[in-house]
């Protein structure tokens, strides 16, 4: 796989302004790179990006060809979108979900549906680029964090800052691995390099530490300032403070399919994505400032 043979290539970066394709888009400039970004929303203009307004529903004027295309959003619109897409290019990364392994077997009908969408998806996408001639690869993050922008950790933490202390139910013990966003990013950059040596595949990025979800929360709760405390409760009353909370609006999810999910372990393998592309990810050691929304 060759890029063009100019100083700046050329990427169209969709979903941009979101958590991970802000953090790509900054490794891109960083590498000189020139970017088309799209958002939905109105961006301030910089060096080597140009920021598009709309999105899969209202797609403003795309160049004819690309160096790579990235997709950091929504990954079964941007697989309707590229199937169709009158845009030429030899590589193409894109960011999926561990939900769709995590989540196909859930009791949770909505969950069910997510899960197939995702699966759908990546078998469009992919079935797409190789009849293009495009080399694809997808990666599949577990619980990001890092930005204050995820709607797991971060909302955690800004429930606990509000009130000074988290409950979960006693045994929220499933492991998992927690992945920053930065390190996602690095890996995205390796990927758009390794061009046909991840052609065609699909890698999970965990994170590089693997802890129960109690003990996830709880150094959480310790980098806030001030420390909140963590609050573990019988979970029959934990459902129901969640049940209370939610019918407020003052929480989104925690239904009964993910207090389940909080005794399993949702682990993943890191080496496929080692291997091929240098994924390295930090263990999880949080700080206030990566809960704060930028």
């Amino acid at each position: 796989m060759e890029l063009h043979d100019h100083a700046h290539p050329r990427a169209l970066l969709f979903g941009g302004s979101g958590q991970i394709g802000a953090a790509l888009l900054a490794r891109l400039l960083a590498a000189g790179w020139r970017v088309d970004a799209l958002s939905r929303t109105e961006q301030t203009a910089g060096e080597g990006v140009r920021w598009l307004r709309g999105g899969f529903d209202a797609m403003p004027g795309l160049e004819a060809r690309y160096d790579v295309v990235l997709g950091c959003g929504p990954l079964d619109r941007f697989a309707r979108w590229f199937e169709d897409a009158r845009v030429d290019t030899p590589r193409l990364v894109a960011f999926g979900s561990t939900s769709l392994a995590v989540k196909q077997g859930s009791a949770d009908a909505g969950e069910r549906e997510l899960a197939a969408r995702l699966a759908v998806a990546e078998a469009r996408l992919l079935a797409t680029a190789a009849r293009r001639g495009t080399a694809a690869t997808l990666l599949r993050p577990t619980l990001v964090y890092g930005a204050g922008r995820d709607l797991t950790l971060s909302r955690i933490a800004a429930l606990a800052r509000r009130r000074g202390w988290f409950a979960l139910p006693r045994g929220a013990d499933g492991l998992r691995q927690p992945v920053h966003v930065d390190d996602l990013a690095a890996t995205a950059m390796s990927a758009i390099a390794a061009g046909a040596a991840s052609q065609g595949r699909s890698y999970d990025l965990p994170g590089g530490e693997t802890l129960p979800y109690c003990d996830m929360v709880a150094r959480v709760l310790v980098a806030l300032q001030p420390p909140a405390r963590l609050v573990e409760l019988p979970a029959p009353v934990f459902a129901g403070l969640a049940a209370a909370a939610r019918a407020a609006g003052l929480l989104q999810g925690f239904g009964a399919a993910a207090q389940l999910r909080l005794r399993q372990d949702l682990v993943f393998d890191a080496r496929p994505a080692m291997d091929d592309l240098g994924h390295a990810p930090r263990p999880f050691r949080p700080d206030a400032a990566m809960f704060d929304p930028r």
